[in-house]
């Protein structure tokens, strides 16, 4: 058999696996889109083709090439490289995989809607777990890459007799890393914080915007970025303001006179709730909370379905009560008083 009819041999064999991936990946297609979106599946189906196609073309080509006796005839040794390849193409594909999957699943649980609590949970979960399965997958194959050269799997084993010395030193090195991690771990399971939670972090209003294995980035209502070692969910105290469900309350507070009806201003309130989209329509509450020598201290307390709308309607509330003192009882506002008593002529001689 000549070099050039082998050369052909394994050219057509690899086109033919070539067309043998791209059936198998129509079939996956078709599979996944029965219960799921078209553009969810194209995503998914654009992170796996090109490496299982890569992964076909080795498969083919390590079958054909030692059976034809190609090898010998161009005198090389592919052993190492094709095991680096094929090492590097499963972590491509396998990594790939992981985040088709995850796109897959996310792209059931919606976390723009009103009630998200699942759908955080779930976000929170694949979002953590798929960096821990990256990181796994990639220092696995960096590990069979090394071995799989011989000078240096040589090395490793003269290594071995020092290993416990070194793994006891790396292990000091590297205990804040193993504690992040771990961290991070125990914060995908228990879930003290999901994406999108409402909290409060070293005395700032923000949402959880990004969980990684080291480290939560808060975003802060007004559009800086707070990171947060992820550790910090663990050791210290925070508020998280919608750690069971995605409704929040709001209060407004409003000071007044002494005078000022009160049972007044709770008929406004209810007005105010019933004419606006952004109450959720559970609570509504108007009490007297506090007092001193000049005014009462009244505060509303009012729930929206979520963070940003709870904060909307505070801000609509507040400007709502105000124009409705300002209008209808300007006497009550908050004033000064003073007491002149008028003294005799000769009380202020004496004086």
């Amino acid at each position: 058999m000549s070099l050039f009819l082998k050369i052909a041999i394994v050219v057509a064999g690899i086109i033919v696996g070539v067309f043998i991936a791209y059936a198998i990946i129509g079939r996956i297609k078709k599979i996944i889109h029965r219960n799921t979106d078209i553009g969810v599946v194209l995503k998914v189906i654009q992170l796996v083709s090109l490496p299982f196609i890569f992964l076909i073309v080795l498969i083919s080509g390590s079958m054909l090439i030692p059976a034809t006796g190609l090898l010998d005839e161009l005198n090389l040794d592919t052993s190492v490289g094709f095991g680096i390849v094929y090492t590097v193409v499963m972590a491509w594909l396998i990594i790939n995989a992981i985040g088709g999957i995850k796109i897959y699943v996310l792209a059931k649980y919606d976390i723009s809607t009103k009630d998200n609590l699942k759908a955080r949970k779930i976000h929170t979960q694949l979002s953590v777990l798929e960096r821990m399965l990256i990181a796994i997958v990639i220092i696995i194959s960096i590990g069979i890459i090394l071995m799989t050269i011989p000078q240096i799997r040589k090395v490793g084993v003269s290594l071995l007799a020092s290993a416990g010395i070194a793994g006891i030193i790396i292990g000091f090195a590297a205990q804040r890393s193993i504690a992040l991690i771990l961290a991070g771990f125990q914060i995908a399971i228990t879930q003290p914080i999901r994406l999108e939670d409402a909290v409060i972090v070293e005395g700032e209003w923000g949402w959880i915007e990004e969980i990684t294995l080291t480290y939560v980035v808060v975003r802060i209502w007004d559009k800086r970025r707070l990171i947060v070692p992820i550790t910090y969910f663990i050791e210290k105290p925070f508020q998280n303001w919608t750690r069971t469900s995605a409704e929040i309350m709001g209060t407004v507070f409003i000071h007044v006179d002494y005078g000022f009806p009160v049972g007044e201003m709770r008929k406004k309130l209810t007005e105010i709730l019933k004419n606006t989209d952004l109450w959720d329509g559970k609570v509504n509450v108007l009490q007297v909370t506090d007092l001193n020598d000049r005014t009462l201290e009244l505060r509303a307390l009012v729930s929206a379905s979520d963070s940003p709308k709870a904060w909307d309607l505070r801000v609509y509330v507040r400007e709502e009560l105000i124009r409705f003192v300002q209008d209808e009882y300007p006497q009550f506002l908050p004033k000064e008083r003073i007491n002149l008593t008028e003294r005799r002529p000769d009380q202020i001689k004496e004086s």
